[in-house]
């Protein structure tokens, strides 16, 4: 009788470590296509099959992460935002490719993450999408690391120093991108949308992006317009109103988000304002519905697809012992209608 194959009999044979049997039998794209095939072709010739519920009990894992959404106003009631819906399918996706299953929940359902999740091997290992009261999450994220889970945050930067393992896009770089071009266009009075306190980091390095954009072109006043909104179009459109409201004169406005955007569109259409004609507007994200708004929405893309598969295989490496820092993803503006032409 002949011994049972191992995956240590298919590394040997390889010339690979166990580890990267492991994640080429898994499928996983952190492995190169060249050595997952002959990984895989050497398993299938010696008649080798992957045990998951055997291999799971050995290495007490689950094969499972964790996707915890932060709460926030949506469309149609809905407490996602939109723009966490294009995140989740990356994730989704990624997360199967690299022979992962994914656990959906909110943050705000639950105090203990570690204890709901991997301690109670539910999961093994936890992203984060958004951060809602960012002191109440500092605290949460300084008890993850304390208690050694395995976990991965998007978008806030919850250290000085980098060492929190997160991924978030360059939003200073957007914010500057997006007042640059509208710069270039002719513009030269300009508002900015999106809510600046301390928990709002995205949104204040969008504005510090704008404010550098107006300070190379000598356009920086001594008190820049800008005012308070949640990444919402109800808030866009009362933050509009209220721009309207001051009397002071603006033919740009730039927003933290394209839902501020669009709630921005909306209120100068109610005031008879035309868009791009009068003033442009500039969101972020680049929503879907951004390419079917009228006029369509000019914005700064994240590249939501790059986003997930670099948060996936970030927190698989740190599952797998490796470790692994904060990073930053660059951005892409889209011009659109509601930029308009040069006006110049």
């Amino acid at each position: 009788m002949t011994n049972k194959t191992t995956s240590l009999d298919i590394a040997y044979i390889a010339g690979v470590s166990q580890a990267t049997v492991s994640r080429a039998l898994r499928n996983s794209e952190l492995v190169n296509p060249e050595t997952r095939k002959k990984i895989q072709a050497i398993a299938k010739e010696l008649g080798y099959q992957v045990d998951r519920s055997a291999s799971s009990l050995r290495a007490k894992t689950t094969h499972t992460l964790a996707l915890l959404i932060n709460e926030d106003p949506g469309w149609g009631g809905s407490q996602i935002n939109p723009f966490f819906l294009s995140m989740l399918s990356s994730i989704a996706k990624a997360a199967a490719a690299n022979g992962y299953d994914l656990l959906l929940s909110f943050q705000q359902s639950s105090e203990d993450w570690a204890g709901d999740f991997e301690n109670a091997h539910r999961a093994d290992g936890i992203i984060l999408l958004g951060y809602g009261d960012h002191d109440a999450y500092v605290k949460k994220t300084a008890k993850l690391v304390e208690s050694g889970t395995h976990f991965i945050v998007w978008g806030a930067h919850v250290d000085d120093d980098g060492n929190t393992p997160g991924l978030t896009c360059d939003n200073e770089d957007g914010g500057y991108q997006a007042t640059k071009h509208l710069i270039e266009l002719g513009r030269k009075q300009f508002a900015f949308l999106g809510e600046l306190s301390e928990g709002c980091f995205e949104f204040s390095e969008r504005y510090a992006g704008h404010l550098r954009a107006l300070k190379e072109a000598k356009l920086l006043t001594d008190k820049p317009l800008q005012f308070e909104a949640e990444s919402s179009e109800e808030a866009g459109h009362a933050a509009t109103l209220k721009l309207l409201e001051s009397g002071s004169p603006f033919d740009a406005i730039v927003t933290g988000s394209d839902l501020i955007a669009m709630g921005a569109l909306l209120a100068l259409k109610e005031n008879d304002i035309n868009v791009p004609e009068k003033v442009a507007v500039v969101g972020f994200d680049d929503l879907p519905i951004a390419n079917y708004v009228q006029p369509a929405l000019t914005t700064i893309h994240q590249d939501t697809l790059l986003a997930g598969k670099l948060l996936v295989e970030n927190l698989i490496k740190m599952i797998e012992g490796e470790t692994i820092k904060a990073d930053t993803i660059p951005v892409k503006l889209i011009v659109r209608e509601s930029c308009g032409q040069d006006i110049e």
